[in-house]
């Protein structure tokens, strides 16, 4: 049986509904996985961003924490050593001068008033330290020559420190993380390097900060020494702030400490 031309057209219009149904439903299959494939990686972007956001800060707490157990070290180091020499003198020669009744010379009053004037001084610098929020106050740059000063205070050896180009501002907990850095290495250079000099230098571009710290010291063979947990510290930090940290050392050819930092919008 034949069928009429209407019927003809009303079956392939039929057939063409089904066709495109299936198109449209195929199309939709795919609209929706696509859909939950980028919903899957936004959530694992999401959360890989405040895992890593959760990172950084628990390692600026932890970094800003180590600096205060550090400075409170080395305070009561030179509370002991430096200040406390310096008025006990004051204090001896004020008991012979008591003890006689007067003044030999106005050069012996002249000395005991130096050597008290010179532990206020130590005593305001130290209090400075003590301040928490130093390093953001003053900023890297100062912060770092204070930490230089008080090795000299201390005769543990000379240091020089160079700046070069226009300083620009650092977000705070990167600057905290920088200053970690680089107490760390000096905290190294005084305990392992038997080193004299110390030389730390700033050299700031449009766009970049690059630090290099240096010592004579008895340096290490890099390729033999196993990495302590202080450089392992040092550059997980960098890593942390996207910086690049490279330390070079030779056996009695001293240590070069190298961190290149890109600036940042603060």
């Amino acid at each position: 049986m034949k069928l009429t031309f209407d019927e003809n057209i009303s079956q392939s219009f039929e057939q063409l509904i089904i066709v495109c149904s299936l198109v449209l439903l195929a199309f939709l299959i795919v609209v929706v996985f696509l859909f939950v494939v980028f919903q899957k990686r936004k959530i694992k972007f999401i959360t890989e961003r405040n895992e890593a956001i959760l990172k950084y800060q628990e390692e600026v707490a932890r970094t800003q924490l180590e600096i205060q157990e550090v400075t409170l070290k080395n305070v009561g180091r030179e509370l002991h050593d430096n200040i406390g020499q310096l008025l006990s003198v004051a204090n001896l020669e004020l008991n012979i001068f008591t003890s006689k009744n007067e003044l030999n010379s106005d050069e012996d009053l002249t000395e005991i008033k130096a050597l008290i004037g010179k532990s206020l001084r130590e005593i305001r610098a130290l209090s400075k330290n003590l301040n928490n929020e130093v390093i953001h106050q003053v900023g890297l740059v100062e912060s770092t020559k204070n930490e230089l000063n008080r090795l000299e205070r201390l005769k543990f050896l000379k240091t020089e420190f160079t700046l070069k180009g226009n300083t620009f501002n650092l977000p705070k907990d990167d600057m905290v993380i920088l200053f970690r850095i680089i107490q760390e290495f000096l905290s190294n250079v005084i305990k392992h390097a038997k080193a004299t000099h110390l030389k730390i230098c700033f050299s700031y571009t449009l766009n970049e900060l690059k630090i290099t710290a240096e010592d004579d010291g008895v340096g290490f063979e890099i390729d033999k020494v196993t990495w302590s947990s202080g450089l392992v510290n040092m550059k997980s930090r960098a890593l942390l702030i996207a910086a690049d940290f490279d330390i070079q050392s030779e056996q009695q050819k001293g240590t070069l400490l190298q961190i290149k930092y890109l600036k940042k919008q603060v």
